[in-house]
C-alpha cells in the first residue's frame, strides 16, 4: 500500500473517480466538486496501483478542514479512512495548525469520534444529508 499527497485536483484523476463512485453514484450527491478542489491537498491511497480511497485538506479562515473522505465500498473496514485522517492531520500540523475541522455525515460521526473529533453546533443538511461540524485539537 502507498499513498500520494499533492495539491490541486487537476493532477488527481484517481481522486475524482473515487469521489464520483462514492458520493455521486452511491450516495446521490450532485454538487461533489467545487472551487476548493483546485487548491486543496488531495490524498489518494493505492494498493497494487489500484486507487482505493481519497480525502482532501484545505484552509479556510485560518482553519484547516478535512473533507471528501471516501473509501470504495469493497475496501471499507480496512483502516484506509483512519490513514487518510492521520496523513491530513499531519499535513495540517506541518503547516503550523493545532486544530482541524470537518463536516461529518451523521452516519459516520462515531468513526470520527474514535479518532478524537468532537461534534460542535447544530445538525445541518448538505444536499438532504444530515451533517455536523466536528473539531479536533492536536499537539
Amino acid at each position: 500500500m502507498r499513498y500520494t499527497l499533492s495539491k490541486g485536483i487537476e493532477n488527481n484523476a484517481d481522486a475524482i473517480k473515487i469521489r464520483e463512485k462514492v458520493f455521486v453514484e452511491e450516495q446521490g450527491f450532485h454538487d461533489e466538486f467545487d472551487e476548493i478542489d483546485k487548491t486543496a491537498w488531495h490524498i489518494i491511497v493505492y494498493e497494487n496501483e489500484r486507487p482505493l480511497a481519497t480525502g482532501r485538506l484545505y484552509v479556510d479562515n485560518d482553519t484547516p478542514h478535512i473533507g471528501r473522505v471516501a473509501v470504495l465500498r469493497s475496501e471499507r473496514g480496512r483502516q484506509f479512512g483512519k490513514l487518510i485522517i492521520a496523513v491530513l492531520e499531519k499535513k495540517a500540523r506541518d503547516m503550523g495548525y493545532t486544530k482541524t475541522e470537518l463536516s461529518a455525515q451523521l452516519r459516520v460521526v462515531e468513526f470520527y469520534e474514535k479518532l478524537g473529533y468532537v461534534a460542535e453546533g447544530d445538525i445541518y443538511l448538505n444536499e438532504d444529508y444530515p451533517h455536523i461540524k466536528m473539531v479536533k485539537y492536536t499537539d
